[in-house]
């Protein structure tokens, strides 16, 4: 059955292209939009346009969601075989990211998102939030693969919120560091923000947000230490800024100072590291839910590679 949305067309949107809007403002692949469009799922004050049209401003946009399949039944650019469902109710959806996936759409991402994904396949997610990001309770950045919670119902959306901002979800990361870090087991807090010369990265700067990350040394290997890592806070890269800080950067997280010889040997091109577990009490009835993922195929050749000195 069809879900049909009205919705007045947003003054910061007249003018832009209809799939492009779409994708703005549900959540959309520009892909998905613009199928929707051209199939005459998309009408403006009651008239059906195409992908490439103008959205004038006043006016009233409707767009009905039918089934993937009776879209089209080509896979689009967001149907990511890789993506994973490790749990699904009637209120959330935990997805298993792999790496080059983003979290939602975003200025300058044109790749494949969870949000799109889980569209492309028919899931149905919240509506709260900002248009881009319905459904979404946090995030993991492109180039880390691993667990992310997506909200399906209201109820959920706002209770998850709520959870992540009191902090009671555990956030569980392995990540593979240059070197030893010493103490094995510790806590580094330590604010985040901007970088103040390279506005595309993040540091540990005075005026930063609070950011705190707890680590345990779980293997130590002839050139790296496998970490186990628990969040309090969730800045915008505080994993890779922290361990970064403590000059431990990330196997193969070059944007942070990690040797690109080392990433070479063991063939990796992104950041070595995973969220391995999400535990959170579930939005319907409280009882803990947890869910755990295995390393994707990359990092275990890495980590088997490392433990195998080399040979």
């Amino acid at each position: 059955m069809a879900d049909v949305r009205t919705l007045p067309v947003p003054d910061a949107l007249a003018g832009e292209r209809v799939d492009a809007a779409l994708s703005r403002m549900l959540g959309l692949s520009r892909t998905r939009a613009a199928e929707l469009a051209e199939g005459g799922y998309v009408r403006v004050d009651g008239v059906a346009v195409g992908k490439s049209a103008r959205l004038p401003g006043d006016a009233w946009l409707e767009v009905e969601l039918p089934a993937v399949a009776e879209v089209s039944s080509a896979p689009t650019e967001d149907d990511v075989p890789a993506l994973r469902v490790a749990y699904e109710d009637d209120d959330v959806v935990v997805v298993d990211k792999p790496v080059g996936v983003a979290a939602h759409p975003s200025p300058g991402w044109t790749g494949p998102t969870v949000v799109g994904v889980l569209a492309a396949r028919g899931y149905r997610i919240s509506t709260s939030g900002a248009a881009e990001r319905q459904g979404v309770v946090h995030r993991l950045d492109v180039g880390t693969s691993g667990l992310m919670v997506v909200a399906k119902s209201e109820h959920a959306y706002s209770v998850l919120k709520r959870a992540f901002k009191e902090r009671t979800v555990d956030k569980v990361y392995h990540a593979l560091a240059q070197g030893h870090p010493e103490p094995t087991t510790g806590t580094i807090d330590a604010p985040i923000g901007r970088h103040p010369s390279q506005d595309w990265k993040f540091a540990v700067t005075a005026d930063g947000k609070p950011s705190v990350t707890h680590y345990e040394v779980l293997e130590m290997l002839p050139a790296a230490s496998l970490c186990e890592v628990h969040l309090e806070t969730g800045r915008t890269h505080q994993i890779r800024v922290h361990f970064s800080a403590l000059r431990h950067p990330l196997v193969g997280d070059l944007t942070y100072g990690a040797d690109p010889a080392l990433a070479q040997r063991v063939g990796l091109s992104r950041q070595w590291l995973h969220a391995m577990r999400l535990g959170f009490a579930h939005p319907a009835d409280g009882r803990w839910l947890e869910v755990t993922s295995e390393y994707s195929e990359d990092l275990a050749h890495a980590l088997e590679t490392l433990r195998e000195g080399y040979r």
